[in-house]
C-alpha cells in the first residue's frame, strides 16, 4: 500500500466530490452543504474552516481504508472498483445521517435542520441520488488517482 498514494487520491476524491456538490443546485439537485453540517457539529454557529478540514480529512481516511482493502486483495483500483466502493461508502454513510441529531450541536440548537437517513429529509430521492453520485465520483477519482501510483 501507497500511504502517500491513499493521501493524494482522498485529497483529489474530496475536491472533485466538493466540486460536484457545489453545482447540484444548478443540475436540480438539492443544496448538499456537508462542510457546512460539519462545521456545525460542535458548535450551533458553525465553522465553515473546520467544516473543510473535517470534510478533507474525512476524505483522506476513507481513501486510506479503500487502498488498505485493494492491498488485502478486496478489489483493485480501477474504475469500477472505484465506483462500487463509493456506492458501498454511500450506503455506510447515509445511515450514519440518521444518527447526527444525537451527536450534532447545530441540530440540537436548530440552527441546523436534521438531514435524516441517506439526507433525504430536505431533498427526498435527489438528495439519495446526489449523494449516491457523489460518493460514486469520489471512489472513481480516488481509484484512478491512486492506481497512478507505485505500490
Amino acid at each position: 500500500m501507497n500511504i502517500i498514494g491513499a493521501i493524494v487520491a482522498g485529497l483529489a476524491g474530496t475536491l472533485v466530490m466538493s466540486m460536484v456538490m457545489m453545482m447540484a443546485p444548478m443540475m436540480g439537485m438539492p443544496k448538499m452543504d456537508i462542510v457546512g453540517m460539519l462545521g456545525s457539529m460542535f458548535n450551533k454557529d458553525g465553522n465553515t474552516g473546520l467544516g473543510w478540514v473535517m470534510h478533507l480529512m474525512n476524505g483522506v481516511i476513507f481513501a486510506i481504508i479503500y487502498a488498505a482493502l485493494w492491498a488485502f486483495g478486496i478489489g483493485s483500483a480501477t474504475w469500477v472498483n472505484g465506483l462500487v466502493f463509493g456506492a458501498v461508502h454511500w450506503l455506510a454513510a447515509g445511515l450514519m445521517m440518521g444518527g447526527v441529531p444525537m451527536m450534532h450541536a447545530g441540530v440540537k440548537a436548530g440552527t441546523v435542520k436534521a438531514p435524516g437517513l441517506y439526507m433525504t429529509a430536505d431533498g427526498g430521492m435527489m438528495s439519495f441520488v446526489g449523494g449516491l453520485m457523489g460518493h460514486a465520483v469520489y471512489g472513481l477519482v480516488v481509484a484512478l488517482v491512486y492506481g497512478a501510483f507505485p505500490r
